[in-house]
């Protein structure tokens, strides 16, 4: 007769070995998923790293073609061989990298509202300010909103703790829902406007196309031989006032074909209509382009990645000063 002890001890043997094999198998899953985890970040991360070195390759080869650019008629810089904005395309193993360059220069440059070599002592430029103001209202932003927007970006930039009117400091910055302080030095990149005090999504939208963070508080260097007749509202900021959306698009048409040889032969063109520029905005126009901007897309076997750089061409060789990424995929 069995025993009926033994059966049970053989019944919850085999259900602790059921037990452990069940265990065995949920580990062995685990880490079977887990490597195959491993292996698919290993692989999307050496395609990232590809996608970046043809990234970078694109963007070396942009600044090498801006310098041949300017090297070939350093006294005026003109729309002349289509390469404002024309897709590169540069075939690469697996894909294609495409980079198209543009005039960095003809923006708004933000850090111009102040004067200053330090950032220990980055003082207010009164013409800065009115023209990032112009440029607002040049984009149908009330008067009272630009004046807020360009008077506290003022103070976001500048070395004081004292607003100006209409403009923020830290107190008032304090009050948000999530504290933050300005930041008492330049913008790096133009992104960083929506930060300011006045400067509501809807004012963001408008100015981001026209804005840049140049790495200087000079005034922007507006290449009328470049400035596309689209472009029109960066010329009204310049004059403030004196010229109509529609009469400087109108201005930037009639340019001649060949560019302008000087900024003089421009300025002596437009006092014939009666434009009387301000000094400081007389001695912004340029007929050549000192920055450039440089997109790269990089598109690799699946892997999409855009790198964006800006170019100082103003002395030989052409700098890459500044680069970011776009994003990956």
């Amino acid at each position: 007769m069995a025993d009926p002890r033994k059966d049970g001890e053989q019944g919850a043997a085999l259900l602790t070995v059921l037990l452990l094999v069940a265990v065995m198998a949920v580990v062995a899953a685990s880490a079977l998923e887990r490597l195959a985890l491993a292996t698919r970040m290993t692989g999307n991360g050496g395609a990232v790293d590809q996608a970046r070195a043809f990234a970078d390759a694109g963007m070396e080869i942009a600044r090498l073609k801006i310098g041949d650019l300017v090297a070939a008629n350093p006294g005026k810089t003109t729309l002349a061989g289509g390469w404002m904005g024309a897709p590169r395309d540069i075939p690469v193993p697996g894909g294609m990298v495409t980079a198209r360059v543009s005039d960095g220069g003809n923006c708004f440059n933000l850090n111009s509202v102040v004067a200053g070599e330090s950032e220990a002592n980055l003082k207010v430029r009164p013409v800065g300010v009115s023209q990032f103001q112009a440029l607002l209202q040049a984009l149908g932003v009330d008067a009272r909103q630009a004046q807020v927007a360009a008077a506290s970006l003022t103070d976001w930039i500048d070395s004081d703790s004292v607003p100006q009117p209409g403009g923020a400091e830290d107190e008032t910055y304090a009050q948000a829902e999530r504290p933050y302080r300005t930041a008492n030095r330049f913008m790096v990149d133009a992104s960083e406007l929506r930060a300011v005090h006045g400067v509501t999504p809807a004012i963001y939208d408008l100015a981001r196309p026209w804005v840049c963070a140049l790495p200087m508080a000079d005034l922007s260097p507006i290449n009328v031989n470049t400035l596309l007749p689209d472009q029109a509202p960066l010329l009204v900021m310049l004059l403030q006032g004196q010229m109509s959306v529609a009469q400087a698009r109108q201005v930037l048409a009639q340019r001649p074909e060949q560019g302008y040889g000087s900024v003089k032969q421009f300025w002596d063109v437009q006092m014939q209509v009666g434009i009387n520029p301000l000094e400081e905005a007389a001695q912004q126009v340029k007929v050549t382009t000192g920055f450039f901007g440089v997109d790269v897309a990089v598109n690799v076997g699946g892997t999409q990645m855009v790198e964006r750089g800006l170019i100082d061409a103003r002395q030989s060789p052409a700098t890459l000063v500044r680069r970011n990424w776009g994003g990956g995929a």
